[in-house]
Parts: structure tokens; sequence; C-alpha cells
């Protein structure tokens, strides 16, 4: 290990000394001083030295771009992605991945932009979801430039579930409707009744039936018999406030075998409420003894007649 550490440090103060200039020399040698930065960079990774391995690949692009040399530039910054990855290190991850692309641009490579900001999106889409939001939204941008639609569509694919993996809906549902786009510019009717499914679904969660039943209308003719039963049956059961016929279509074998995040969406998706009926009282015969006026006496006794007047005791006579 130590004789790696000591061949990167000569690298390294080669690469210094290409970067010095003097009264016969007017302009740094930024090419050899890259070379050098890169080896060294070489050295330091196989010593496990990662830290200092990043810091000679961004040397290294740093002399690239000084020399115009736009696509090594670029890629150094790649190679750094990866050692920030091996480093656990992925709080830099988005920005080398932005300048990545945008060098990659400037060189006249735009896929092998969108290509590195997928990558890093990748490597940041569970621990840090909302950056790789961003550089699959920018990945978006680059390649629907150049007319690359069905890569476009792939990426946009991604913005949306990250969406709804976070429960942004109404961010989602504007994606899934630019996804449907690219889709019909290359005329793929299939995966747009699967995303037809989706808006559906994305609409339903954020409460907004007309809008759900919208989409099906708009849409619902590029999805095939099965998709079509079951949103039909779905939506009636939401306009019938019918939560066990809503579970039955929910549950439906398509809809279980979507990509994860709308099959958890469906999943979690909250269901009518059903129209409450209060159930009538039932009377029961003799509960309870019956009333009894306090003026008709004691319960139970029977009323006396009432008594003779004295005059007819005697009778006429």
């Amino acid at each position: 290990m130590s004789s790696k550490i000591e061949e990167a440090q000569e690298h390294i103060r080669q690469a210094e000394k290409c970067l010095k200039t003097s009264l016969l020399k007017w302009r740094p040698d930024f090419d050899n001083a890259a070379e050098e930065y890169n080896k060294a960079a070489t050295c330091f990774r196989n010593a496990k030295s990662l830290d200092q391995c990043r810091d000679c690949l961004m040397k290294s692009s740093d002399c690239h771009r000084q020399n115009r040399a736009l696509f090594h530039a670029a890629k150094c910054l790649d190679q750094a992605i990866l050692i920030c990855k091996e480093m656990n290190n992925l709080g830099d991850i988005r920005k080398l991945a932005e300048r990545s692309c945008n060098l990659y641009q400037q060189h006249g490579s735009p896929e092998s932009g969108a290509t590195v900001l997928d990558k890093a999106a990748k490597i940041l889409e569970q621990s840090h979801p909302e950056d790789a939001l961003q550089l699959y939204k920018q990945a978006v941008d680059v390649v629907t430039i150049e007319d690359s639609t069905r890569q476009g569509a792939e990426y946009a694919s991604k913005v949306a579930r990250i969406m709804v993996k976070l429960g942004m809906y109404d961010q989602a549902a504007d994606a899934i409707r630019r996804e449907i786009g690219l889709h019909q510019q290359v005329g793929s009717d299939g995966a747009i009744g699967r995303l037809a499914v989706a808006l559906v679904l994305v609409q339903l969660a954020r409460g907004d039936y007309v809008a759900a039943e919208k989409a099906f209308k708009e849409w619902g003719n590029c999805c095939d018999a099965a998709e079509v039963q079951t949103l039909e049956s779905l939506l009636q059961a939401y306009d019938d406030e019918d939560p066990e016929l809503a579970q039955r279509a929910l549950s439906s074998p398509f809809i279980r075998h979507m990509d994860v995040e709308y099959a958890r969406l469906a999943r979690d998706l909250p269901l009518p409420k059903g129209v409450s009926i209060v159930p009538k009282a039932n009377v029961i015969e003799n509960a309870a003894a019956s009333y009894v006026s306090p003026n008709s006496g004691a319960a139970g006794d029977t009323p006396k007649p009432p008594a003779a007047d004295d005059d007819d005791e005697g009778g006429l006579c």
C-alpha cells in the first residue's frame, strides 16, 4: 500500500511540474498534467485511499477542461461518481452528475450525458429520491431535445414512479400525461393503455373522481379488454360508493403486477366509504311493565264502585 501511495505522490509532483510556467514556458501543459493526475488516482484507488483518488480525478477533469478536452473532463467526473458511491458519500453525486452531463453536452454527446444522469439517479433513488427525481427530469429534457423519444419515455416513467412513491400525486399526474405524449409519438398503444390505468389510480389517490373518469374516457380506447372491464368496475364502485366492488377491482391480477409504485398505490388507495343505513329499532313485547297513572291507585288494585247515597238506603218508603 505504501508503495502505491508513494507512486501516486510522484505522479502528483509531475502533474504540478507540468502546470508551472516560466519565461520559456508561458502556458501550462494541461494535457500531461491531466494524465499524471489520472495515474495518481489509479494508484490511490489501488491503495484504498478513496478521498485522494476522488481529488485527483477532479483535478484531472479540470486540466482536461482547461485543455478543451471536454469529453475526457466529463469522463473523469463520471469516474468520480463511482468513487463517491464506493465511499458512501452520496451527497456530492448529484452535483458531479450535472457537471459531467453539461460537459458531455458541450462536447456534442448528449446521450452520454443522459446516461451519466441515469446512472447517478439509480445510485440515489433509494436513499435520496428527491435528488434522483431531479436527475431523471434533466435526463428527460436532454434526450427529448435530441428527439430520442423512446429513451425520453423511459426516463419520464421513472420520474412519474418516484413522484407516486413520494406522494406527489398532482405532479405525478402531469408526468404520466407527458409520458403518454411521448408514447403517442412512437405509436405505442399498449404502453398508453397501461399508463391510462396508472393515471386513473393517481387521480383517485388525489380524491378527484371526475378527473379519473375523464382520464378513462380519454385513453381507455388504448386499454385491452381486461383493463377496460376493471376500470369500469372501479369507477362504478366509486360512483356508487361500493367499497367491496372497489376492493375486487383493485385486486385484479394486472393491477397487482404493475410497476411496484402503482401496485402499492392501488393497495393503499382509500376505498369509498359506502352509504350508511341506520337500522330500525326492534320492538320487544312486554319488555317493561305498563305505565299506570298514580291517580288510579296502587297497581293491581280493582277499582271500587262509588258509594250509594244515604237517601237511597231506605228506598222510597
